[in-house]
């Protein structure tokens, strides 16, 4: 009996000190939720409720409701600078999807048809990731001189002086100026994204059509992209919400007042001037700014949730 009691006592030890091993790791995740908190959430939730006050510089005033919502919306000049940069954040994204994305899904291919030298390409096309912004846009800056920067300089070399022009600072080319600079910096991501996609296909597959004479463009259309719809839906999304915060080039390159006349503001950058001065008449206006960056998280938020839907319903068909 006393054998037995000593059995069924030394169970419960064993037991209970697995149920505190079994507990004990459940706070492994408690610093990184700990960090979350501090700089994604907090953030968040302050600037919602920073929104909601009227602010004298950095003093905190009245509580005035929706009220800068309603004088970000109505009142000039915030109204009208609202929604062109709005409309630039989506020239951004179309013209980094069309171009960036475009030219990376070519490369991508390339390197996935084991062409002779493709994986030293490959180390080459993500070299410029591991450069600092700052430093990519000061390079940017040198070449898009207009006296001696080597776009100008090139174009003259080859005949094309017409051509030539100060490419950041006319209203026209600006904002397409740092659009590509900033393809040529992220484009490496986007590579290595597609060539995931691509190597997840089962090569029999592809065989098989080739088998069945689909070559070429009609390959690619018709098999190779159908099934890498979840790596395309992924650097859809990542690129939409990478454009919609569109800030650290575009400040290296041209600074926070949106030069020349707004032509490179985008709502991250109409954001930072407006919450640390240069765009109000009173300069600091944190209550102003605070009801830009809620309004640029809930479109962000909802648009991406749009994608996410998409992925879903999507999966859930086939």
């Amino acid at each position: 009996m006393n054998g037995t009691n000593a059995q069924i006592h030394a169970s419960n030890r064993k037991q209970n000190k697995f149920n505190w091993r079994k507990g004990f790791i459940h706070l492994f995740p408690l610093p990184a939720l700990a960090v979350y908190t501090l700089f994604i959430v907090y953030p968040i939730l302050a600037a919602f409720s920073y929104s909601l006050f009227d602010w004298k510089g950095l003093q905190k005033g009245d509580f005035i409701g929706i009220g800068n919502f309603v004088k970000l919306f109505t009142t000039e000049p915030f109204n009208s600078l609202f929604w062109n940069a709005f409309w630039h954040n989506w020239y951004y994204f179309l013209l980094e999807m069309v171009v960036q994305n475009g030219i990376a899904f070519i490369l991508a291919y390339i390197i996935f048809s084991k062409v002779k030298g493709a994986e030293l390409f490959k180390m080459a096309y993500f070299l410029p990731r591991l450069l600092s912004v700052i430093v990519v846009g000061f390079l940017w800056k040198l070449l898009l001189n207009p006296n001696f920067g080597a776009v100008n300089v090139i174009l003259k070399q080859i005949g094309l002086a017409e051509w030539t022009r100060p490419w950041l600072g006319e209203p026209a080319t600006a904002l397409t100026a740092i659009i590509l600079a900033n393809c040529w910096f992220g484009i490496g991501f986007s590579v290595l994204i597609f060539l995931a996609g691509l190597q997840s296909i089962s090569q029999e597959v592809i065989e098989a059509a080739r088998l069945d004479g689909v070559r070429g463009f009609r390959l690619i259309r018709s098999i190779i992209m159908p099934m890498m719809m979840q790596s395309i839906i992924i650097i859809t999304v990542f690129t939409f919400v990478h454009a919609f915060e569109a800030f650290e080039l575009i400040y290296a390159m041209q600074g926070s007042q949106g030069e020349p006349y707004h032509a490179t503001d985008t709502l991250a950058v109409f954001f930072y001037r407006t919450a640390f001065g240069g765009s109000s008449g009173d300069g600091v206006a944190i209550g102003l700014g605070s009801a830009l960056a809620v309004t640029l998280f809930f479109i962000i938020a909802a648009l991406s949730a749009l994608f996410m839907a998409f992925v879903k319903k999507r999966d859930m068909e086939y």
